[in-house]
């Protein structure tokens, strides 16, 4: 779709869902339950978002929504083909995007299309991101 902040008319949430509506009318929403962070945000967190070039940024949630993502997201397809650092991250919700990127030299954008299922990590970023997860466990153990 290749969508842009510029095309973006307006987002916002209804009851248990999302919703983004386009300049040109197109509307789409999605149940919050896809995204347990927004789920399980006040509606304060959930409506201090910023808009970046092509998606939706909320800072203080660790969570991006890409507007095109928006339109093909399928969460069935998706939750039918998990990969293996899908299931660990979805497992491990508490861990921060941002430190597992840092770590592993990840771009962040790349970390959650990975946690997400939007994309599938190589063999070598796979072993990379469970090496980090090792590593911030290490550092955890060696604090208590």
């Amino acid at each position: 779709m290749n969508l842009t902040k510029n095309d973006i008319k307006q987002i916002g949430f209804t009851g248990d869902s999302i919703f983004l509506e386009t300049n040109q009318g197109i509307k789409q929403s999605m149940p919050l339950s896809w995204f347990v962070r927004l789920k399980n945000a006040t509606k304060e967190q959930r409506e201090n978002f910023t808009l970046s070039p092509f998606g939706i940024h909320w800072e203080e949630l660790d969570e991006d929504l890409s507007f095109d993502g928006f339109f093909t997201y399928n969460k069935e397809d998706i939750d039918n083909n998990k990969n293996e650092i899908q299931i660990i991250l979805s497992e491990l919700s508490f861990v921060n995007f941002d430190a597992l990127g840092n770590i592993t030299n990840i771009s962040l954008d790349l970390i959650r299309h990975y946690a997400f299922g939007i994309k599938i990590p190589s063999p070598e970023h796979t072993q990379d991101i469970k090496n980090a997860l090792h590593k911030m466990g290490n550092q955890i153990l060696e604090l208590v």
